[in-house]
């Protein structure tokens, strides 16, 4: 007979642990507690308008396409994938725009407009960045961060002092670029996806080869295309989804977790899985004698950013802008010490705009515009509505401006989503949108475990463990997961 596998939460995450191991014989069944799967990655339609609410970068393509090819698959059998070009936009002022190339020989030049001869050191950095991103991906992401040794293999030894483990990123970048708008396209993903530059090792330029190099692309209708596929082939391997089931308690009689407690219904398992957030699980689901962490732990940990969020749909055209687009028209730095150093509401926040009907027409009616709006935050912030609205208007100003548009008088539909928010769907710690900042004492083997150590056969996936925040490495972990659970109970 074989072993009961109950996994909680339908994320990335969730639903790679849950068909890895459905494919491998298991009896698995998700319990999602919204009415949706896809955790952070959820959508919804609303007068026409189909908004994905949380992922809209598709960068690393081959992990997709890696994870589809482990059934026989290919992402091209559930979803088009449309490379971007330019891949994104960057507003550094009125009219100083710069559009980021998808062609490689398109981005040197581009770099030579900017810094003179940069363009020698782009090559040299993007081709440190392609090592750290093969060994990280070959070597590194894989591994289940149980302990040190996992990493005492003499190639990977020798390889940590090439991956500059311990040089900051902000380090790394001034070394070989002077331009300051230069510099912000390196540093843009560590500081909207971790920590500041500064506080974030030089290893996570592999993220700048991921960007530049693979390039960014696009599922047409939308990023919950992923979740729908990925959904799909877990039906097709006998995965049971059940949804609107929140889990308020996981039993756990003699170090064993027998089942798990939703509102109206208990379900048995030999093994469970914490593939929603890690710290409510830990906190909120078994009693104090179990959790693998105390509430000291977590709030010592230092949390990638919180995000305020608006879906807008829009009534006409907006001119000028692209799919993705980056307005660092303020202070980088400033913004940086009001998520991380000095924690409150950004007195000049950056911000990014993403319009998908730019690319995908199915995303909003004819001849209108789908926005989506995000500000980076510091977790944990007091919100609400008046504050929202505060930072609504005060984007929208500069969004007019940098673009020379009017924009709001054509919003005709209108949603936010911040900290409360996050709590409320996702049960996410302090409000946090993307898990753990990637710092030095936050990687690899530092990460929260995924293995409970008083509870034998509970395990956690996703952003609050190996191998860290964003899709591709939630999506990994599942796997890492559902590769441990097999290696005890095959």
């Amino acid at each position: 007979m074989s072993k009961k596998i109950i996994v909680i939460g339908s994320g990335f995450a969730g639903l790679a642990t849950a068909t890895c191991l459905a494919d491998r014989g298991y009896d698995v069944t998700i319990l999602e507690k919204n009415s949706v799967p896809g955790g952070r990655a959820r959508q919804f339609k609303v007068d026409g308008f189909t908004f994905d609410m949380g992922p809209s970068w598709y960068w690393m393509p081959e992990v997709f396409d890696e994870y589809f090819e482990l059934f026989g698959k290919n992402t091209a059998d559930y979803y088009d994938l449309k490379r971007l070009d330019p891949s994104y936009s960057i507003y550094f002022g009125k009219g100083d725009i710069m559009k980021v190339p998808a062609k490689i020989e398109d981005l040197y030049k581009l770099f030579e407009t900017y810094e003179p001869g940069s363009s020698d050191n782009l090559r040299k950095f993007l081709k440190e960045a392609q090592y750290k991103y093969q060994v990280g991906m070959n070597e590194f992401v894989f591994k289940p961060g149980h302990s040190i040794f996992e990493f005492a293999d003499a190639r990977v030894l020798k390889s940590l002092f090439r991956l500059q483990l311990f040089q900051p990123m902000s380090t790394h970048v001034r070394k070989l670029f002077k331009n300051e708008k230069l510099i912000k396209l390196l540093e843009f993903p560590v500081l909207f996806l971790g920590a500041t530059p500064e506080n974030t090792p030089a290893l996570y330029s592999l993220m700048n080869y991921a960007d530049l190099s693979l390039g960014t692309w696009y599922p047409m209708g939308g990023m919950f295309k992923i979740i729908e596929a990925m959904v799909s082939l877990a039906k097709e391997k006998g995965v049971k989804i059940i949804l609107d089931q929140e889990v308020k308690q996981i039993n756990v009689p003699n170090g064993h977790a027998t089942s798990v407690v939703t509102g109206d219904q208990e379900y048995f398992a030999d093994v469970v899985v914490g593939a929603a957030d890690y710290h409510h699980v830990d906190q909120m689901l078994l009693k104090p004698e179990k959790q693998n962490y105390t509430e000291k732990y977590w709030d010592k940990r230092t949390m990638a950013p919180s995000s305020l969020l608006f879906y807008l749909g829009v009534n006409k055209k907006i001119e000028g802008i692209k799919h993705h687009n980056l307005f660092f028209d303020e202070s980088f730095e400033q913004h940086a010490i009001e998520i991380y150093e000095d924690p409150q509401w950004p007195s000049k926040p950056l911000f990014y705009v993403c319009c998908p009907s730019k690319t995908d027409e199915s995303v909003a009616p004819e001849g209108y515009e789908n926005l989506f709006l995000l500000i980076p935050l510091a977790p944990d912030l007091k919100d609400d509505e008046e504050t929202r609205e505060k930072y609504y208007n005060i984007i929208m100003d500069r969004l007019e401006d940098l673009t020379g548009q009017n924009v709001r008088n054509h919003v005709i539909y209108k949603r936010s989503f911040a900290h409360n928010d996050f709590k409320k769907d996702y049960h996410a710690y302090k409000g946090n949108a993307y898990g753990l900042a990637n710092t030095l004492f936050q990687t690899a083997f530092l990460k929260p475990k995924l293995k409970n150590k008083k509870v034998k056969n509970l395990y956690y996936a996703g952003q609050l463990t190996t191998p860290g925040p964003g899709v591709p490495p939630s999506l990994i972990s599942g796997q890492v997961v559902a590769n441990e659970i097999d290696k005890q109970y095959q």
